[in-house]
């Protein structure tokens, strides 16, 4: 369709706009609560006026626009995703998924069409956690989940969360402002670059995601023995470095056997001279499923053999949990009439599971939840290197646009 080639353009228009909008110079980076972030609102909210939205930020600081339905008393689908970017991010991640929907609803505006439900759109402030190091605070004020202890989280330039609160127009004590009442929604639909290869492997421009998995993320630390390189015999040494080496390739030996994904992401090793054997290394751990009972029964087996190898290497062993998330599985019904959509705009419906997390994990505790993937150039994300195709970005609205089409005939 005409229209959508052109939307289609104007979405990538727009993302290329909000790329601008950077508090570090060269880079996309935006952060929660900086004024890149009010100035990322005011510009989503000016587009949200022009395709006939009624527009406000809450108490939270995530841009909404709403199309209304002529039932004033009817529910509200909402569509959406996060405006905020890691350092040295990229144009798509979360902003697409906000642009995307709104170019829908310009069409819909353009040619009269309105729905039995109101359809809301919101950008979510907070989704990176890169400013206060938690993340998803933005759509977690929409659930009612909002913490009392993030009154003590502090960036890196030491400013609190309720000083930047108070600095971009709000409060901590008003947070619960932004809470939304489950019983006025009717469900959630997340449009997202996939952020891996499969969509462009299998050569199809989206697909509707099944999951997004669940994770759990360990701080272990390997305590040996450190001593001079040229003096300690090799069968006589306690090497941390040895011993975790032996570790990382078991876990990614035991991740691969039970079909789950587990990375060693950093390393740290002490004393770190070239001429001393390493005495004590502390690395990460973070595992991943869609399936949280295929994940834990995995972790108990790379736990056990962490175990074994540190017996047998005798060097001592500790671990602590630093982060756990359980598995959200998209709603059924949704999945299905999104798949259709697919199928009907002439796409074969490849289903999958996402690994990353997405606002859609916080807004499955008040509503149904659903995804769309879009394919991305190699996968890349969180990088200046993410890339989308006009094509694609034109699937994706017609997609969208048979979804709604079929959604409001249920």
């Amino acid at each position: 369709m005409n229209e959508f080639a052109e939307l289609a353009h104007e979405v990538l228009n727009r993302c290329d706009q909000l790329g601008l909008i950077s508090q570090s110079p060269g880079m996309v980076d935006r952060r929660y609560l900086t004024p890149q972030h009010r100035q990322a609102n005011d510009l989503v909210a000016q587009w949200m006026q022009q395709a006939g939205m009624q527009t406000w930020q809450d108490a939270a600081g995530n841009q909404w626009g709403r199309y209304q339905s002529h039932n004033a008393d009817a529910k509200a689908f909402v569509f959406g995703s996060h405006l905020d970017t890691v350092p040295n991010g990229g144009k798509y991640d979360g902003m697409l998924g906000v642009i995307a929907p709104l170019a829908v609803i310009q069409f819909c505006h353009d040619q009269g069409i309105r729905f039995p439900f109101h359809i809301d759109i919101v950008g979510f402030g907070d989704e990176e956690g890169t400013r206060f190091g938690s993340t998803l605070l933005g759509s977690r004020a929409l659930t009612g989940r909002w913490q009392e202890t993030w009154r003590d989280l502090r960036d890196k330039d030491q400013v609190s969360l309720p000083d930047a609160l108070k600095n971009f127009g709000s409060s901590f004590e008003n947070i619960s402002q932004a809470k939304l009442d489950p019983a006025t929604l009717l469900g959630y639909l997340e449009v997202h670059i996939e952020q891996g290869p499969v969509l462009e492997n299998q050569s199809l421009p989206v697909g509707w995601v099944t999951a997004i998995a669940g994770a759990k993320r360990y701080d272990i630390k390997v305590n040996g023995m450190a001593g001079h390189a040229g003096t300690v015999p090799m069968p006589l040494r306690q090497d941390a470095m040895t011993a975790c080496s032996e570790m990382v390739l078991a876990i990614e030996s035991i991740a691969t056997e039970h079909a789950v994904v587990a990375t060693v992401g950093r390393m740290d090793v002490k004393p770190g001279a070239v001429n001393v054997i390493p005495g004590e290394v502390a690395f990460s751990l973070d595992i991943r499923s869609e399936y949280d009972d295929m994940r834990d029964k995995a972790l108990d087996a790379i736990l056990l053999k962490l175990r074994d190898i540190a017996n047998r290497r005798r060097v001592d062993l500790n671990w602590q949990m630093t982060h756990q998330a359980n598995a959200v599985h998209c709603n059924p019904a949704l999945s299905q009439t999104l798949a259709q959509a697919i199928e009907l705009t002439g796409i074969k419906p490849l289903s999958l599971p996402s690994g990353a997390g997405h606002d859609a994990m916080a807004m499955d505790a008040i509503c149904p939840v659903s995804m769309l993937f879009v394919r991305c150039k190699g996968g890349i994300s969180h990088h200046p290197g993410e890339s989308v195709t006009h094509a694609d970005v034109q699937a994706t609205l017609q997609v969208l646009q048979r979804f709604l089409d079929s959604y409001s005939q249920h």
